[in-house]
């Protein structure tokens, strides 16, 4: 099929929509077939499963306009061009990209068949639908296009691509196939439809902010600024199901099932809701969830979660607002060396430490007491105390106030993936000045300390809602990046 060049972008996702439905439909199709009769596909029928491509040329004929946004514009004349799945879920993201890139530029829009197949199991919604137990998944490898790995990868977000001539420059990060492999991935380890997930991310590494996200969610259902609360299992809690056990059903869902259940905050139309997600504990589990999630394209996510205090001054239940990182946790080194700075976002830091300020109500100097800014380290190894003679010296050397497992791998992927970051972290305990976990003191802080700093965490995330596109900092972009966000 010819590509057709699109009036409007609203024109373009239009037809994107019409031609991915077509294509799903036909492989959905097919496979029922061969369900019940065995029968394969032919040659020509196996060519309707691909995905829509966008393309997008731009041809100067004046400069364009002047602008301090960090996405939607062109590095360089020239034809740009993606694969795109589920144009209708991505249809406000596709639009927001499009419209500067043809009011601003005057860039040309056209939409065709791409030759990237639609795996089978990307164009199934149930994990039971697979032969129902008649056909094995080597069967249907035979006759219907699988996942390939050598085709899933992060060529684009890494600067590793090549750049051919006369070829298309890519127009996106992340083309259908992996999107869709992480979409995939999503439901997999959080236990909830992908689609449930929210623009603005929290992220934690212990489970009671779970308990005090869902009380706070219950609570905005109930005051009507909230429409739902969509957990793990298939559990959804609105305005009808709102009764004096609908926190103990929530609990009571299979969220143990899943490596890093999320918690979803819906909101009603046109606001933008809140995902809470219990990434658990070290950097693997932190690249491994923000690798996915970033194909959502999220306006921001945020670490909240627990820490060691590295300094004799700070006391059990303070803050670290993450300015630093010293990255030890060699999940990344490959990506993005740990000699390559991970920089602050204004933006981000600036509403963490006003959210703490209007949560705690403490200001200037107080507030200055119980929140400290600084360099965060960021180990792979939970019992890095037993080599201390070894790590005293980096410590001392980055000055850092803190240390974790997730937050300088959470912040680079943000700067990898371009989106949006930050870190604000509680101390739960002071591992180089003898005050560790014991039951009773933990929980005791834990009681007090976590509703709070969630509380900063969502009151952080509304202000940056009011910073709008701001936050999208150039600070994340390259000089050849593509032009979607």
């Amino acid at each position: 099929m010819s590509f057709e060049t699109a009036a409007t972008p609203q024109d373009a996702v239009d037809r994107l929509e019409a031609l991915y439905e077509e294509a799903k439909d036909a492989l959905r199709n097919d496979l029922q077939r061969f369900f019940s009769t065995q029968q394969p596909p032919t040659s020509d029928e196996r060519a309707r499963y691909r995905y829509p491509m966008l393309r997008v040329t731009y041809e100067p004929s004046k400069l364009p306009a002047a602008t301090r946004r960090g996405y939607a514009k062109f590095a360089t004349p020239g034809i740009y061009s993606t694969t795109v799945t589920q144009p209708a879920e991505f249809r406000g993201y596709l639009l927001d990209q499009l419209q500067p890139l043809v009011e601003e530029y005057g860039a040309t829009i056209e939409t065709g068949i791409s030759h990237q197949e639609i795996p089978y199991p990307y164009a199934l919604d149930g994990g039971d639908e697979l032969g129902r137990g008649k056909v094995s998944p080597a069967e249907l490898a035979r006759y219907f296009p699988t996942p390939l790995l050598a085709l899933v990868g992060d060529e684009i977000a890494d600067g590793t691509f090549d750049i051919v001539e006369g070829e298309p420059r890519p127009l996106a990060l992340f083309d259908a196939v992996r999107v869709d492999y992480s979409l995939r991935r999503l439901v997999h380890y959080t236990g909830t439809d992908w689609r449930a997930v929210q623009p603005w991310v929290l992220l934690t590494n212990y489970h009671r902010y779970v308990d005090q996200f869902v009380r706070l969610a219950i609570a905005e259902i109930e005051a009507g600024t909230a429409e739902a609360l969509v957990t793990p299992g298939g559990v959804r809690i609105d305005r009808e199901g709102i009764d004096v056990s609908a926190a103990e059903r929530v609990m009571a869902a299979p969220w143990h099932r899943f490596q890093m259940p999320a918690y979803h905050l819906i909101r009603p139309q046109g606001q933008e809701g809140v995902t809470l997600v219990n990434i658990g504990v070290g950097p693997s589990n932190a690249k491994n969830i923000t690798d996915h999630l970033a194909v959502l394209r999220p306006n921001c996510w945020l670490m909240v979660g627990h820490c060691g205090g590295l300094r004799q001054t700070q006391i059990i239940g303070d803050y670290v607002l993450a300015h630093a990182y010293l990255r030890q946790d060699g999940i990344l080194d490959d990506h993005v060396p740990p000699d390559i700075p991970i920089p602050a976002l204004a933006e981000v830091q600036v509403a963490l430490q006003d959210a703490a300020a209007e949560v705690t109500g403490e200001k200037g100097d107080r507030l200055k007491a119980r929140l400290r800014t600084g360099t965060v380290v960021t180990q792979d190894d939970r019992n890095w105390e037993l080599r201390w003679s070894k790590e005293r010296r980096r410590i001392n050397l980055s000055r850092a106030i803190a240390v974790d497992m997730e937050s300088g791998t959470i912040a680079a992927q943000g700067y990898r993936l371009r989106v949006p970051y930050g870190t604000l972290l509680c101390v739960s305990d002071k591992p180089l000045h003898g005050e560790i976990k014991l039951p009773g003191a933990a929980n005791a802080f834990y009681e007090r300390a976590v509703s709070e700093h969630l509380k900063i965490g969502l009151a952080a995330l509304e202000k940056l809602k009011e910073a709008g596109s701001a936050i999208h900092s150039r600070k994340l972009r390259s000089f050849d990046e593509p032009p979607f966000r």
